[in-house]
């Protein structure tokens, strides 16, 4: 996608959202996010991604809402992006983020889940390690390093 594609793509995201929130009043087009633009070469489609919270039916009655919407939204476009042709929109469900939320519930019912540690083991081991790192290959306590002594000159 050219540079101007994508400036023209993210100009017609933030229209389109700002007139979801503030200027849509059908009682069919709640919860819904634009979240992606992706318009064609020549600037006179743009496929709308949008995301919207619910259920399948919920997500049909959005979609059919938005896309009987759709000339007025267009209307909102072509008054405050100065474009030679304004785009006809269509929209689209996006499904990224279905997705993702199914990876995540599969993913947390395939992995091991982490065994919470006695916080009274996690201290007694720590202070283990500090008394290993502290001894030197001898075994024995470090010594003090020449010409630095906690004591002050006599």
């Amino acid at each position: 996608m050219s540079r101007r594609a994508q400036k023209v793509a993210e100009a017609i995201r933030e229209v389109v959202s700002m007139a979801i929130l503030t200027d849509l009043q059908d009682p069919r087009i709640q919860d819904v996010t634009v979240t992606y633009v992706e318009v064609s070469g020549d600037l006179r489609h743009a496929k709308v991604l949008v995301s919207v919270m619910g259920d399948e039916t919920h997500q049909n009655l959005s979609l059919r809402g938005l896309q009987n919407a759709a000339g007025f939204l267009q209307s909102k476009i072509a008054r405050q992006i100065d474009l030679r042709y304004t785009p006809r929109l269509n929209f689209v469900l996006d499904q990224g983020v279905k997705r993702s939320i199914e990876v995540a519930r599969i993913l947390a019912e395939v992995l091991p889940k982490p065994e919470p540690a006695d916080a009274d083991d996690a201290i007694d081991s720590d202070e283990a390690e500090a008394a290993e790192d502290a001894e030197d290959a001898d075994g024995l306590p470090p010594e003090p390093l020449a010409g630095r002594s906690d004591e002050p000159d006599a």
